[in-house]
């Protein structure tokens, strides 16, 4: 084997079959020991590992071979998040199955994880579209039925007409798809929901245990939960039965409500157009705002549209009998779908009044001012002095919203309330490759749970796409056609599949028995392992998966499964890897590696424009194989840049150049302990000298073992810790010959030590030089080094002479001199 550079293409594969046929990674629970749970995000099998996924999964495992040499039993799985639309458009297009081309993907993907050296429990691995795991998504879903906790009713949804399904709010990105980038519209459908809404108030309270979180998640998930505290106030319909239910925070300003505004999806909408002169335009309205972006409706800076109803409502402080409008800046997903408008009071409410003619009545002045309707250019929306209000004329209007509330409770039209902005997890999607809901349709029973012995509701296997996805099921007589479970006459399944964030919202805790046959998960081995100690993964999830990990981690508590409040006790999101973009006006988005010199277009010469730097995509061609980088340079190569180039929580931009430097660092290592090897071998017996270069050697020594665990543990600044590592390579290659022989029990520790901090970013290499110096079990079972206190102590320190604020000379003194001795 050569000595003169690191032989990545021989060393590589050479230990990973080792490790594969010792099964080093894998784990059983293990009392004797203290539990390590590192987990990153699973991925989609979308064909081949991309450098995002390189960069999140090299960062866990440099955590997961730390712990473990610290002494913890760690558990390090992998899976496959394998349901969901790309598959299905696939099959679509290129005639073929989904299973096929999902599984087709996973073999490939998981070869190229094997090459990267990850250390992954494979006898755990889970797949989400296999029947034995999907059955306990089914499994979940009826005990989550059997507490209330899963519902259907017939609501609008956020429709995605190229994917042909239903989006949860949390879905839905600037108004459109968040898969597909196409606009969502709102539909009317039946559809079934999780009441992720019951645990509102838990979710909320519980993230000030999150400690080891991020503050940018926290906020993330603390204001899209959004909780309100204010009133809720019943104003009576003229000429109707029944009462619109308004919630608001600032019941202080009733008395300035002078017309009501329902969101166009508003049940009442219809009821309340039907039989006026009114009712074409709302009808028109209606149809006109479905089609409108959330986002765009909502938006300050974009003029309100609206159309009366012809129906009216009375305020029930001031009596008065008030317009009922229908406007788009109402969404029916906020408070109740409908707002009582105080047009002096709130900014949007003033625009459309005045665009419409409304009334508008100051029930709130400033300290000190009288505010005029007539000459108002803006909504007056701070705190200030109740005037036109009543027997609260004066109050001041902080103190109005608590003592206004309790008069409307007396009297019987009002009370204090709790909004959130969370709304109910809808889950249902018209799509085939999901996991069917386990529920049957009876004339007779109504909705009826699949038994328990009946699971998994397999998905059929021979399915036609030629009528496009959302018809499979629906047309499949051999799936729908079913007895009811309890009156046994002939009944429908449910034909929608479940949202894939369903699986990914328990997968964590499958890994811990993922053989199970008979639960999801037993209870024992769920107490060992759960919560997951750190997990890594992409900040886009904060308000998805992560919220919806959360709620079913408590579910899962109250059902008896777990003891566990919390999923993930640490948590990193990692920034992403970008790199510039090069395109022809004549070709589209170019390929850095067919980029012609000058940066020239490969296919027409003509010069390209050089983009800005962002995100890798495929759509924009500004992507780089990792397989070429391992073919060129090797899987530690390729894991210490994604390493070294930027801090974890940091965007990861691309330079070939870098990736050179991270090649050439690790062969500077293998020369180095090839250079220093006869020395080590020859006077393996010596002692420690304490004293000229073997003190400072032994120094910095001790200080690189304490730079890279404080890196690696506290602050996770793994660039850092490399860098820390280059400083020791540096370090050993300048001490020169005649002290390398007086030094050797130093020299030996020196590179020991290096091997070992060097291990988990580039393993392979670590394991052949470990190997090289003589040892017989892996690097990775060896004890992670502490550092000595004592070792640390500098002999001497530099003093640095300036004249008149020019360097003039380094002096050299011992670490215990006086001033005096200084000068």
């Amino acid at each position: 084997m050569t000595t003169d550079f690191y032989p990545f293409a021989e060393v590589e594969p050479k230990w990973q079959e080792q490790w594969e046929k010792q099964k080093l990674f894998e784990v059983t629970e293990d009392t004797s020991k203290p539990k390590f749970y590192l987990l990153e995000m699973f991925p989609y099998p979308s064909g081949r590992i991309h450098m995002g996924h390189v960069r999140n999964y090299s960062i866990g495992d440099v955590i997961a071979r730390y712990q473990t040499m610290r002494g913890y039993n760690v558990l390090h799985p992998m899976g496959w998040d394998a349901f969901g639309l790309p598959a299905e458009n696939a099959a679509i297009q290129n005639h073929m199955h989904p299973v096929q081309w999902t599984f087709d993907n996973i073999n490939t993907m998981r070869q190229q994880l094997r090459g990267m050296g990850f250390s992954y429990d494979w006898s755990r691995e889970v797949t989400t579209c296999n029947p034995d795991y999907y059955q306990w998504c089914q499994w979940l879903f009826l005990r989550f039925h059997e507490r209330g906790l899963a519902y259907r009713k017939e609501s609008f949804a956020n429709w995605c007409e190229p994917c042909q399904t239903v989006l949860a709010n949390e879905q839905v990105e600037g108004g459109c798809c968040w898969r597909c980038g196409s606009p969502v519209v709102q539909k009317s459908l039946e559809q079934w929901f999780f009441k992720i809404t019951d645990y509102a108030e838990e979710l909320l309270q519980d993230l000030d245990q999150l400690t080891g979180w991020p503050e940018r998640v926290v906020t993330m998930q603390r204001n899209w939960i959004g909780k309100s505290t204010g009133a809720e106030i019943d104003f009576p319909l003229v000429d109707h039965e029944g009462a619109i239910r308004v919630f608001t925070t600032r019941p202080d300003t009733i008395y300035g409500a002078t017309y009501m505004v329902l969101a166009p999806e508003h049940p009442l909408v219809h009821p309340l157009s039907a039989g006026t002169v009114q009712a074409q335009a709302v009808d028109d309205f209606v149809r006109q705002v479905a089609q409108m972006d959330k986002e765009i409706r909502t938006a300050d800076d974009v003029e309100k549209q609206g159309v009366f109803t012809g129906a009216y409502c009375v305020n029930p402080m001031t009596q008065e009998r008030i317009p009922i409008w229908t406007a788009d800046y109402v969404l029916l997903e906020y408070g109740t779908g409908a707002v009582m408008a105080v047009p002096t009071h709130d900014q949007r409410d003033f625009e459309f009044a005045r665009k419409y003619g409304l009334t508008l009545r100051v029930v709130i002045q400033p300290p000190g001012e009288t505010l005029d309707e007539e000459t108002m250019t803006e909504a007056y929306v701070e705190p200030g002095i109740m005037a036109n209000s009543g027997p609260f004329d004066g109050t001041a209007s902080v103190e109005g919203i608590r003592r206004i509330t309790d008069y409307m409770a007396e009297q019987g039209v009002g009370q204090h309330a709790v909004n959130y902005r969370l709304r109910d997890w809808c889950i249902s999607r018209q799509r085939y490759w999901g996991a069917p809901i386990p529920m049957i349709c009876c004339d007779a029973c109504g909705l009826v749970p699949v038994p328990d012995e009946d699971l998994p509701v397999l998905l059929p296997q021979n399915v036609d796409f030629s009528q496009g996805s959302m018809a499979v099921l629906r047309s499949d007589p051999d799936f729908h056609s079913v007895r009811c479970p309890q009156c046994a006459s002939q009944a429908r399944r449910e034909t929608d599949t479940m949202d894939t964030f369903v699986d990914s919202s328990w997968y964590f805790a499958r890994y811990v028995d993922s053989r199970n046959e008979d639960l999801p998960f037993s209870r024992a081995t769920a107490d060992y392992w759960l919560p997951v100690d750190h997990y890594v993964g992409g900040v886009e999830h904060a308000v998805m998966h992560l919220l919806y990990a959360r709620f079913f981690t408590k579910v899962m508590r109250d059902l008896g499964l777990t003891q566990t409040d919390e999923p993930f006790t640490r948590l990193l999101t990692q920034g992403m890897v970008c790199m510039e973009t090069y395109y022809c006006p004549d070709h589209g988005y170019i390929y850095p590696s067919e980029v012609r010199p000058g940066n020239l277009c490969p296919k027409c010469d003509r010069e390209l424009i050089i983009g800005r730097v962002e995100k890798m995509s495929k759509s924009k061609n500004n992507v780089v194989d990792p397989n070429d980088i391992i073919e060129k340079f090797g899987a530690d190569t390729m894991r210490v840049f994604s390493l070294f180039a930027a801090p974890p929580e940091r965007d990861l931009e691309w330079n070939d150049q870098a990736v050179e430097g991270a090649y050439r660092f690790l062969n500077r290592v293998w020369r180095l302990v090839h250079e220093l090897l006869p020395y080590l071998k020859e006077n393996s017996e010596t002692v420690s000298s304490a004293q000229g270069p073997a003190a400072e050697l032994k120094r910095m020594t001790h200080e690189t073992i304490r730079r890279v665990t404080v890196d690696i543990d506290e602050r996770l600044h793994l660039n850092t810790a490399i860098s820390a590592i280059m400083e020791l390579v540096n370090h050993l290659y300048q001490i020169k010959e005649e002290d390398r022989k007086s030094c050797v029990a130093d020299l030996q520790e020196a590179v020991e030590t290096l091997v070992l901090l060097l291990s988990p970013f580039a393993p392979h290499i670590a394991e052949e030089i470990w190997a090289i110096l003589g040892h017989t079990s892996s690097v990775r079972d060896q004890p992670w080094p502490t550092w000595d206190e004592q070792a640390l102590v500098r002999e001497q320190v530099q003093i640095v002479v300036q004249i008149n604020g020019k360097l003039r000379s380094k002096v050299d003194v011992p670490a215990d001199a006086t001033e005096e001795t200084v000068r």
